[in-house]
């Protein structure tokens, strides 16, 4: 059994121990102590990282209660060693996961449901909520836990007596025998957690909710604390100075601008559209009328336009209309047929002759080639005649 060093100090960096066992694994190896200050992977919380004398600590995991780290040399049993922990990622794991119990506490406490599950990464930190949450309700969440944080309580981890806690009412995701860590945030949260937290909620810093979704019947949403949420912020500050400066507004008149930049290209694709439309029906009038079976190549055509003038081409020529468009290589295409005939045979002969995909209705299908436009005419022949 290896003896938890964070269990007792969460804010301990270096310590002394000696190897008990070291084993080669995967190019890395294995390493245990008799005691560590290295957090393991678990709950939700990533492990620490750091050094053993010179030797990179990449990771840390728990078995039956030893703890192996994952290291990038061996260490020789028996050999004493200086251990450091990577304090600034230890501090920035310890602000979120203070931060996740004082959420969590508020939600419980104000809208029912549990955390569920949470995982705490680089960038943000993820909790599962049983219930849904919306927008409103986790702004009140994130109103108090900001709350919590200036009011700066202590934050407290003890194994109280099995009689004591009996009479706890705290969080935990499963039942618990035997000795149970509980960390308490005074009013805000009673959780059963093995984790690392700060000592005072003022060290967790501001708690902003980024976002959520729907999860499993409940919902998902993300927080930033502390050091993670001064990231996020000047970020966010980065692109909304860029956006700013490309629309030439001041960054509180940026929404304005892009909502007429978005007005004015609707209108634009609107107009578009409409030349379009005249351009396809005036090149398809051009066909003579009648003349059976035909297939066009077309530059720059989008799957809409490409659908339109097979259609254009279908009725005018009493066939079917094949059109293609795309670099060789990578052709789209549709095909049309307006007086009944069914267009699925050719298609399935396209996709089978030039590895395409794609399919449809018996009056018009849709899809891609990996075809060149001369290997068209071959496959055509006298089948179709193409229209220029």
């Amino acid at each position: 059994m290896t003896e938890k060093l964070y269990d007792e100090d969460a804010y301990r960096r270096t310590f002394f121990a000696h190897v008990t066992q070291c084993l080669k694994k995967d190019g890395k190896y294995l390493v245990s102590l008799d005691r560590t200050a290295f957090y393991p992977e678990g709950g939700g919380q990533p492990s620490d990282t750091g050094v053993l004398n010179f030797v990179n600590v990449l990771g840390v995991h728990e078995k039956s209660g030893e703890i192996f780290h994952t290291t990038d040399k061996p260490l020789p049993a028996g050999a004493a060693v200086t251990g450091g922990v990577n304090w600034s990622r230890r501090f920035r794991l310890m602000q979120q996961h203070t931060g996740e119990h004082i959420v969590s506490g508020i939600a419980h406490r104000l809208f029912g449901g549990d955390n569920v599950g949470f995982h705490m990464g680089e960038e943000f930190l993820t909790v599962d909520w049983s219930r849904p949450l919306d927008a409103d309700q986790l702004a009140t969440v994130e109103r108090l836990a900001n709350e919590a944080v200036t009011k700066n309580l202590p934050v407290r981890a003890e194994y109280p007596p099995r009689e004591a806690l009996s009479r706890l009412n705290y969080r935990s995701k499963k039942e618990l025998t035997g000795a149970v860590r509980i960390v308490t945030v005074p009013g805000y949260d009673v959780c059963a957690c093995c984790g690392t937290h700060v000592a005072h909620t003022g060290e967790i810093g501001a708690i902003k909710v980024v976002g959520s979704q729907n999860y499993k019947g409940g919902t998902r949403f993300f927080l930033v604390c502390g050091a993670q949420a001064l990231e996020d912020y000047g970020e966010k500050l980065k692109s909304v100075a860029a956006v700013s400066s490309l629309l030439s507004a001041k960054p509180e008149e940026i929404a304005r601008a892009v909502k007429r930049l978005l007005d004015e290209n609707a209108e634009q694709k609107h107009g578009l559209s409409a030349l379009l439309e005249k351009f396809l029906a005036g090149k398809a009038a051009s066909v003579p009328a009648n003349r059976g079976d035909v297939y066009a190549c077309e530059e720059g055509l989008s799957p809409e336009a490409l659908r339109r003038y097979a259609l254009l081409l279908a009725e005018r020529c009493g066939g079917t209309a094949s059109v293609f468009s795309g670099p060789d290589g990578s052709l789209r295409y549709a095909l049309a047929n307006s007086v009944g005939g069914d267009v699925r045979p050719l298609c399935k002969k396209l996709n089978a002759a030039f590895s395409g995909r794609g399919g449809g209705r018996r009056e018009l299908a849709q899809g891609s080639l990996l075809a060149a436009r001369e290997q068209l005419e071959s496959f055509f022949g006298d089948s179709a005649e193409r229209v220029l």
